[in-house]
């Protein structure tokens, strides 16, 4: 019989294969579970603080924007603008938000002829190249209003076909002339992911 020297004998332990090694479940559905929470949580943040994903419904801020939009809604810190596109839930509709554009703020007086169209703000005509029709369809607020501190006014930039501040049941239960409190803001539509060829960021 062949004999083995003591090499032989260290060479075959060496070349033995490995026992794969056991995995531990518990550990691992652990980690997995504390990585969801942490992206959830963090995503829940962002969501709620930083930025919200809306989807534009209906025709009341044509040409500027359209039924199907999909838009980023940058929400922390924002406080209402001139000329801004803003979400907002109205009062009497808390489950249904508006997306409209903020036509005068507070300390701002905003006046409307029906008969031109023209949209006065502090007696100044606004250059409104961004409706669809001059501003012609009443609603029941009458004019001129003052936008106390706090507030806002907004219009869509369909004039013709939009439910927006010149109605009284826009606006929060202590006035009766449209205007929307500033705590009513879900905030600013800053960017148009959808659909691709109109792409980029909001004017």
């Amino acid at each position: 019989m062949e004999q083995f020297d003591q090499n032989d004998k260290i060479e075959l332990t060496q070349q033995q294969p490995k026992q794969p090694e056991k995995i531990n479940w518990k550990k691992e559905v652990f980690e997995w579970s504390e990585a969801i929470i942490i992206a959830v949580v963090i995503a829940v943040i962002i969501r709620s603080f930083l930025f919200t994903l809306v989807a534009v419904e209906g025709a009341s801020m044509e040409n500027t924007l359209h039924d199907g939009d999909r838009l980023f809604v940058r929400r922390i810190g924002y406080t209402p603008k001139n000329g801004d596109i803003i979400v907002f839930t109205p009062e009497n509709k808390p489950k249904t938000p508006y997306i409209k554009r903020v036509i005068a703020t507070g300390g701002q007086t905003i006046d409307i002829d029906f008969t031109t169209g023209e949209v006065k703000v502090d007696g100044e005509v606004l250059k409104e190249n961004y409706i669809k029709a001059p501003t012609k369809r009443p609603g029941d607020v009458k004019f001129p209003v003052t936008v106390p501190e706090g507030y806002f006014f907004a219009m869509g930039d369909n004039r013709g076909n939009s439910h927006d501040s010149r109605n009284s049941d826009v606006g929060n239960s202590d006035n009766k002339s449209g205007l929307i409190k500033n705590e009513a803001l879900l905030g600013k539509a800053v960017f148009r992911i959808w659909p691709l060829k109109n792409f980029g960021f909001l004017k």
